[in-house]
């Protein structure tokens, strides 16, 4: 088996070891060997490991793999590890030879083998794929990546693609779909050996289709090495993650290594009424396709009327009337359509199943009280987020209603967006209640002085720690045709205050506050 969490090591088995943020897992090669690790893959050999390779005696043992799996089957662990090596290429040219071959020491007499490479990360990438034999290759693997909308194209291509008759799974911020199984997700992107397991999984159960999110976070970390892809997608990009990128601009060059990244014969859709829809592109080797609701481009949709249930949409010259709301869905539709045309679907039949397709879990998802209040959970969770899906609620509100919005930002995440989204909220609302979401470590009453900031002194925001007691107020202050919404979590069932996760489903919060007020009119 290869793994990079010394703790699930067995005899036999390979480790790679990988730096990570707080983590570095060279500092961990020590317990891998003790565990029976045959061999090794690193940046660099500690020192102290030599105390170790001169004090144990250590004999490796075949590394186990799943049978059937073609082009892992009938190889020898030194023959996976030389195949990557080969694959991998140094970060700098001036490498010694044995760096840029990315050779191996091994010790015969001890058993233990010690491959050196560049770039631990990639190499986890390319072992993954080898020892699961491609299943990336036997799969139609297409990418989305963006700031918003990654989550609702991916699930939708999905359904899409089983109603048209194809068996497909899905790699999403919500969940894993790996043939008639569905799983809790735990990652955007999961790690390369997740990754290629499932994969492989898929083929098995007969999967021609694999539509996954590409996080900018698994482009750096090289999560998706040894992948290869059919084509990409780019939905949009606003500012988010800065906390780990650093800046937007580094921000925006992670997502365009995605694209960098894709090989002759497959195709990159981008989103051209983004301003970096064409910067995704500038040096991709795919066929570029573009799509707009504004501008020329090769898929094109206009918004033809909007509802508080739906919305009637024009696709490549055809009218069609779909569940869901807001200019944000249309673009998710139009993104739908390219890849499917993409791909080669018949268009009437992928009209046809767009028109029929339903909303995602936790994602504009719609709620009604019996005394006529609207209820809407979203997983706006950036400031370009938010303000569509406010702006999709001005289109459809009705004269006279007014809207209260419950809002609030992660501990241990982009501080800069913290008053962007109190003003944003406060500005899209009658009334504003900031609150917890998420805190983590960081305490719950700093972060909202920090959401406050960006307020004004006209606008009408109270700040309300307790998340439930939030909801609760907003729904308190409603009445028939008004409208609360309650951004930030969508699908997520818990809470993490501190290092712990309670749970916690604003869908179910919004309907006890429902059932409870309307108690309190009886």
């Amino acid at each position: 088996m290869i793994t990079f969490d010394s703790r699930e090591v067995n005899r036999g088995d390979t480790f790679v070891a990988l730096r990570g943020a707080g983590v570095d897992g060279h500092d961990f090669i020590g317990d891998a060997i003790e565990r029976g690790a045959a061999r090794i893959v690193c940046e660099r050999v500690p020192s102290e490991i030599a105390e170790w390779r001169k004090s144990r005696s250590i004999l490796a043992e075949p590394v186990a793999r799943p049978a059937g799996r073609e082009g892992a089957e009938g190889k020898s662990p030194e023959q996976l590890c030389e195949a990557t090596a080969r694959e991998v290429r140094p970060k700098h040219p001036g490498e010694d030879n044995l760096r840029r071959k990315l050779c191996h020491e091994a010790d015969s007499e001890e058993g233990i083998e010690f491959i050196v490479v560049s770039d631990s990360h990639r190499a986890l990438g390319e072992l993954a794929a080898e020892y699961y034999g491609h299943p990336s290759q036997k799969l139609k693997l297409v990418g989305i990546t963006g700031t918003n909308g990654k989550t609702t194209t991916a699930t939708l291509l999905c359904d899409l693609a089983q109603k048209l008759g194809h068996r497909a799974g899905l790699i999403s911020t919500v969940e894993y779909r790996v043939g008639d199984s569905v799983l809790p997700s735990t990652h955007t992107t999961p790690d390369p050996v997740r990754l290629n397991r499932m994969m492989a999984e898929m083929v098995d159960a007969g999967c021609e289709y694999c539509f996954m999110e590409v996080s900018s976070h698994s482009v750096v970390q090289q999560r998706i090495a040894g992948l290869e892809f059919a084509g990409g997608v780019f939905t949009n990009i606003t500012h988010d993650h800065l906390d780990y990128h650093g800046t937007f601009a580094e921000y925006i060059a992670a997502k365009k290594r995605f694209f960098d990244g894709l090989p002759v014969g497959s195709f990159a859709l981008v989103n051209v009424d983004d301003r970096n829809g064409r910067v995704m592109v500038q040096n991709t080797g795919a066929r570029v396709r573009t799509f707009s609701l504004r501008a020329m481009a090769d898929y094109r949709c206009r918004i033809v009327e909007q509802h508080a249930d739906g919305t009637l949409l024009q696709m490549d010259g055809v009218e069609l009337w779909t569940e869901f709301v807001g200019r944000f869905n249309a673009y998710n539709l139009l993104s739908v359509y390219g890849v499917a045309r993409e791909l080669g679907f018949d268009r009437a039949e992928v009209l046809r199943v767009i028109s029929a397709l339903k909303p995602v879990s936790g994602r504009f998802e719609t709620m009604r009280s019996d005394g006529g209040v609207v209820g809407i959970v979203d997983y706006a969770h950036t400031p370009d987020a938010l303000e569509n899906v406010l702006g999709a609620i001005a289109e459809i509100r009705g004269a006279g209603s007014r809207v209260y919005t419950v809002v609030g930002c992660g501990g241990e995440r982009d501080r800069a967006k913290r008053p962007v989204m109190a003003r944003i909220a406060a500005a899209g609302s009658d009334m504003a209640f900031l609150t917890s979401d998420n805190p983590r470590s960081e305490d719950p009453a700093a972060i909202l002085e920090e959401m406050r900031a960006g307020l004004g002194p006209a606008d009408r925001a109270v700040c309300v720690p307790d998340r439930r007691e939030a909801i609760r107020a907003a729904v308190a202050m409603a009445r028939a045709g008004d409208i609360v919404l309650v951004a930030g979590k969508g699908h997520e069932t818990y809470q993490i205050v501190g290092t712990e996760r309670h749970h916690f489903d604003d869908r179910e919060e919004i309907k006890k506050a429902f059932i409870e007020y309307e108690k309190m009119k009886i």
